[in-house]
């Protein structure tokens, strides 16, 4: 799939300046792509966005030649796995961010079993 940003800029809701400023690019079909720059930057921001935890506040972005909007979230995520060089939770509760990506139903057992494997369980019991 060939993503494209065209003159995006974003701001977080809960400030005044902008993160990205009139950012254009293109990522071709096949293409994979690592954003490397300084902290701050917006290099997750611009994960953030493709993924759609957040609206463009100017611009656009499409996939395949049609706007991000009329893509489906949790198809999105599956599709893009979002890898952050820090921790990261996303809004809701502990469980939606474990279960992040998994359409599946899981059982309670299974979510535990994972965080025990993840050494993660002794900070939800």
């Amino acid at each position: 799939m060939e993503i494209v940003f065209d003159h995006v800029s974003f701001k977080y809701p809960s400030r005044n300046v902008f993160t990205l400023n009139d950012v254009s690019f293109q990522i071709k079909s096949g293409q994979s792509v690592a954003f490397v720059d300084h902290s701050g930057s917006g290099k997750s921001t611009i994960v953030q966005l493709i993924e759609r935890f957040y609206d463009i506040t100017e611009g656009s972005i499409t996939i395949d030649g049609q706007n991000i909007k009329d893509f489906d979230i949790r198809w999105l995520h599956k599709q893009m796995p979002f890898i952050s060089q820090e921790p990261f939770l996303f809004h809701g509760t502990i469980k939606e961010n474990v279960l992040y990506g998994v359409f599946d139903e899981k059982t309670d057992e299974e979510i535990m079993d994972v965080l025990e494997q993840a050494n993660a369980k002794k900070f939800f019991i």
